[in-house]
């Protein structure tokens, strides 16, 4: 069996290990820049083991944050994201960014800019209606990629994540619920997958052989109607083919529709409404059952997905979900994965990677309680590590 813990290769990257921190956003840009909390937060997760940290998330454009403060990649951010990269590689781990378009999940009114899908819909996070992508913005946001990509290179990144999930930009148009165009791309799968595609091709022509590249895709949308793991199995066989990716990172769920389904355990309802401004706090506190749906926690909880993945594609594939200690590390290696993605766990204990690999008995001590999840519109961390919830 593989050893988790051993160098691993991922496209032209040479990593310590198999463990990424997964992107999870920080909430610690207040002027979309980089800070000196944000190098920090990194810096302090590559000094706890991982073999590479993940900022998320990048936007490659103002209208694709997904709200003011998000980083989006233009020459004011190259400082600050030189600084980063240098402080993980000084702990001896990798950089990676993930990189993206909010589109539908864009809060419109704090970015002062409309948000994009691949159609007209209701946007309840900036409480207005999206604009539907002509091609014309679809290319220039296609080309966006590959600008974000080289500057990322250009500030010592090692990688980047491309993000195809949880009905972000690309992810609009991938999920026939949110996707009923009747040009190239709606439709048809192979049509709804077009941006995607165009999108990996964009930043691979414009970084491939010198950054890994990754894709988080969503194996489902996990709500009636959305993508669903045939057609995503197909769509990750397409990219396969395309050759554009180093690897791709496996997730689930929509932030619009049904975001529990990816992080599975408690719903922190009362903690989201209190965080939400009015009226998206009424909102939230008439909606919370529904929209914050409660899937019990269990270790590797997206692998039985995630099996389809692996048996249908020959790539390398990253394990997200339920990845909290030795013995699910090395589940998801003998069940043929290559590398395994933590968030969580990580929030709460930065430092796991190294007591687990002084003793792999470690267990860690998350309890799934998610209430780290309303801090992303503050400054993301484990509530439970706060001095007063201590035990």
């Amino acid at each position: 069996m593989t050893d988790i813990l051993a160098p691993a290769k991922l496209g032209p990257l040479q990593l310590r290990n198999r463990i990424i921190k997964a992107a999870t956003f920080e909430g610690r840009t207040p002027d979309s820049l980089v800070t000196d909390d944000l190098i920090e937060f990194h810096r302090e997760m590559a000094a706890g083991g991982v073999g590479m940290t993940t900022m998320a998330y990048c936007a490659v454009s103002p209208e694709g944050r997904t709200d003011r403060h998000a980083v989006w990649m233009r020459d004011e951010a190259l400082p600050g994201l030189r600084r980063l990269a240098d402080a993980v590689h000084n702990e001896g781990a990798a950089m990676s960014a993930q990189l993206g378009h909010a589109g539908p999940v864009a809060n419109a009114a704090s970015n002062r800019a409309k948000a994009y899908s691949a159609g007209y819909m209701f946007n309840p996070l900036g409480m207005r209606i999206t604009r539907k992508a002509k091609p014309a913005d679809i290319h220039r946001i296609v080309a966006a990629h590959a600008d974000a990509a080289r500057m990322a290179e250009s500030a010592g990144f090692d990688c980047v994540e491309l993000h195809f999930g949880h009905n972000y930009l690309v992810s609009s148009f991938l999920s026939p619920a949110l996707n009923h165009r009747r040009d190239a791309y709606g439709g048809s799968l192979e049509n709804r997958a077009r941006v995607a595609r165009e999108v990996a091709r964009a930043v691979r022509d414009a970084v491939g052989g010198r950054l890994a590249i990754t894709a988080k895709l969503n194996m489902t949308d996990g709500y009636r109607g959305g993508l669903t793991i045939e057609d995503s199995v197909t769509v990750a066989r397409w990219l396969e083919s395309d050759g554009t990716l180093d690897a791709i990172e496996l997730t689930a769920g929509s932030s619009l529709m049904n975001p529990m389904y990816l992080f599975h355990g408690d719903a922190p309802a009362k903690e989201f409404a209190a965080a939400l401004p009015i009226p998206q706090r009424w909102g939230m506190r008439l909606i919370a059952k529904k929209f914050l749906r409660e899937y019990p926690y269990r270790p590797a909880y997206l692998l039985e997905n995630a099996r389809k993945f692996r048996e249908a594609l020959d790539m390398p594939l990253i394990l997200l979900g339920g990845i909290t200690d030795r013995e699910s590390m090395d589940l998801a290696m003998d069940e043929g994965f290559d590398f395994v993605a933590m968030g969580r766990a990580l929030l709460m204990e930065p430092d796991l990677i190294n007591r687990i690999a002084a003793d792999s008995t470690t267990l860690s001590s998350c309890i799934h309680c998610n209430r780290c999840m309303p801090t992303i519109y503050t400054r993301t961390h484990c509530v439970l590590t706060e001095p007063a919830l201590r035990p």
